[in-house]
């Protein structure tokens, strides 16, 4: 496949930011070390069985789903691509950690090379930006659909999605490059021991023997202000989404419309709440347990992409029927 510029320009940037320590003016580790969860070693493989689990119905979920749409001509439409784009990122998010979170547990293999660990936190929270934007996209197609119904197919056309999820996907890598550059240049003379099963962006900062405030900062700023942002967004058109509902005359009609957006509130809600505990309890939670903010690290990045395929896939009719008439089609 073709590498577009933004991808080259990426690479470009991430090889830069991830250069031999040696051309620098302090020392960087060569590697790092995760801890895993700190507190339940013990319990590690123990673990290791609902975070199996849920990967791998995360995965099996987010294929299948992949899977419908592309075999459906009556899907492809906005709505389900946008869903495709949400699949693959919850993919590309639970795959970022589990792999090596799974080695910690069962081989005890807790080595990451420095430009791995600020890869794995790059994808993690570059994703992690695409996937709100993308729920904000989910949004503005259904504000569309019920507030302006017959200007829908003619607004979001194929050309109009495939530009937003560009744009979701250029918004997410550009917005999270400076984690790379300002985790790049901190010393790390202290210690090389991460206290954590992933290389999350603040508990790699922490490591650093200098005045992190900027990243702490800058952190903030991606979560008020870029994730703040598209929540303020999704709510102002649910907010009209919500008043053309009440304003229907019957109470079917409302509850058939209210019915296209549950799935979409279901996984919002999932999604910016475990968000917004993580970020918060990481940052000024002193008084919580170490333990405690590394199991709602993986949580957080665990539950959305194994839930949101079980959710569109038992509210959403058309999704469901797909479903059922490959099952039955295929015991026939």
């Amino acid at each position: 496949m073709q590498e577009t510029p933004f991808c080259l320009a990426v690479s470009h940037l991430l090889l830069y930011f991830m250069s031999d320590s040696n051309t620098t003016d302090f020392t960087n580790p060569s590697t790092f070390i995760l801890l895993g969860i700190p507190g339940l070693e013990r319990a590690h493989v123990w673990i290791s069985i609902p975070f199996c689990t849920m990967y791998a119905i995360a995965i099996l979920g987010n294929v299948t789903i992949l899977f419908v749409v592309k075999t459906e001509p009556s899907l492809h439409g906005p709505m389900y691509y946008f869903l495709c784009m949400l699949a693959v990122t919850d993919l590309v998010l639970s795959t970022s950690i589990l792999p090596k979170t799974l080695s910690i547990f069962w081989f005890n293999s807790r080595e990451i090379d420095f430009s791995a660990c600020l890869t794995q936190m790059y994808f993690i929270h570059c994703f992690l930006v695409v996937e709100s934007g993308i729920f904000l996209a989910m949004a503005f197609d259904r504000y569309v659909a019920i507030c302006d119904p017959l200007r829908h197919s003619n607004t979001l056309t194929n050309t109009v999605v495939a530009k937003i999820g560009l744009a979701v996907v250029l918004r997410g890598g550009m917005v999270i490059l400076p984690y790379l550059f300002l985790a790049r240049q901190w010393p790390y003379c202290r210690t090389n021991i991460i206290p954590h099963t992933h290389c999350e962006h603040m508990a790699v900062v922490k490591l650093a023997c200098a005045d992190t405030s900027v990243s702490s900062y800058y952190g903030l700023f991606v979560l008020f202000c870029v994730k703040g942002l598209d929540v303020i967004f999704i709510v102002v058109s649910y907010t009209q989404i919500l008043k053309v509902i009440f304003s229907l005359p019957t109470k079917d009609a409302r509850l058939k419309t209210f019915g296209t957006c549950g799935s979409h509130l279901c996984a919002i809600f999932t999604f910016y709440i475990s968000s917004l505990f993580s970020s918060l309890t990481h940052r000024y939670g002193q008084n919580v347990a170490l333990h405690f903010h590394v199991l709602m690290a993986n949580v957080y990045l665990l539950v959305p992409p194994m839930l949101n395929p079980i959710i569109y896939g038992v509210r959403t009719k058309q999704i469901r029927d797909r479903l059922l008439h490959l099952i039955t089609h295929k015991d026939t």
